[in-house]
């Protein structure tokens, strides 16, 4: 079963950027679907973004406009785009296939002033 490695998390003032990374252990081309996912403290994990093989993303509401999904299937790579962050952006972000798998570490993004 492929895994997942995410990072390019850190912290950043409100307005602030950042670009995860996401590294499969193997092929990810014959996933169709891959999404970035969140978990706040003391909150569910949510889905925040998908995208298919074929490059057909969808953002949540929370996040559209601001981020951008996308993948390197050649290179088994997925990335998120974030700007404009928001201090309700701070979670641990996690890169998966849907339905999910194994979960990877997590990288941990925090907005704040």
């Amino acid at each position: 079963q492929v895994q997942f490695a995410e990072s390019g998390g850190g912290a950043v003032q409100p307005g602030g950027s950042l670009r995860l990374s996401c590294a499969a252990s193997g092929s990810i081309i014959n996933i169709y679907n891959m999404g970035w996912y969140r978990q706040a403290p003391e909150k569910y994990r949510e889905l925040v973004a998908t995208i298919t093989s074929t490059g057909h993303a969808h953002d949540e509401d929370f996040v559209k406009g601001r981020f951008t999904i996308s993948r390197d299937n050649a290179e088994n790579a997925m990335y998120l785009q974030m700007n404009a962050l928001e201090p309700e952006d701070t979670a641990v972000y996690y890169c998966n296939s849907i339905p999910y798998g194994i979960w990877g570490q997590g990288t941990q993004v925090t907005v704040a002033s």
